[in-house]
């Protein structure tokens, strides 16, 4: 059976493509995956090339069975994307990052990770683009106590998305991008935090559905 994926992609530090050359899909030559970004549709498939390039992994990525295509999102103006409207906009990252908001049968979900808050402009626009919004995902990888030894990291904290929930007019925030040294317990504690100020968070968990 065949599929026909759209995947929309933040940046390109590893954390976030070493998953794309294990991604079974790709290597079907029925399926269809089209990949959405900011940036110029040659640089992103270089990219992805490079990485699954001899000594990094076995396979090339010319070698993937599936049809691949890559189409350059407007920053900031909204696209058609399979079923969703998409609008990308900027996140205040090292070397760029992109958020999303997702609209469809009039629900809205905004993804904003890999976003360090600090930046009065960019700080604004994801108030902007969250208003109203169902879901917001937010970048809350650092408590604000340890967020004053990492400055510059490119990350942020659940006290600056319970911030930007407020603001916007967000029904649920859902705290994500959790730091790898952060127990289950400790993110409990988080939680508890945060929704002491906003009773709509949560913290993101693997293989959670959410209904918006």
């Amino acid at each position: 059976q065949s599929v026909e994926l759209e995947v929309l992609m933040t940046h390109f530090h590893w954390d976030h493509i070493q998953g794309i050359p294990f991604f079974a899909p790709l290597y079907s030559p029925a399926n269809r995956v089209r990949f959405h970004t900011t940036r110029a549709a040659e640089e992103v498939r270089n990219i992805l090339e490079g990485q699954m390039t001899h000594p990094y992994f076995p396979v090339s990525f010319q070698l993937l069975g599936a049809k691949r295509e890559f189409h350059t999102l407007a920053s900031q103006q909204s696209e058609k994307v399979g079923e969703l409207q998409v609008t990308p906009f900027p996140l205040n990252h090292p070397q760029g990052a992109s958020g999303y908001r997702l609209e469809a049968d009039g629900k809205v979900i905004v993804h904003a990770c890999d976003h360090e808050h600090g930046d009065p402009e960019l700080d604004r626009t994801i108030r902007e683009f969250a208003a109203g919004a169902d879901i917001l995902v937010y970048d809350a990888q650092f408590t604000p106590e340890e967020y004053e030894a990492k400055r510059g990291w490119g990350h942020s904290t659940w006290a600056e998305g319970v911030a930007v929930a407020r603001e916007a007019g967000v029904k649920q925030l859902v705290l994500s991008h959790h730091d790898p040294s952060h127990t289950d317990a400790f993110l409990r504690d988080v939680l508890r935090a945060a929704q002491a100020e906003f009773a709509g968070a949560r913290m993101a968990t693997e293989g959670e559905t959410l209904e918006p």
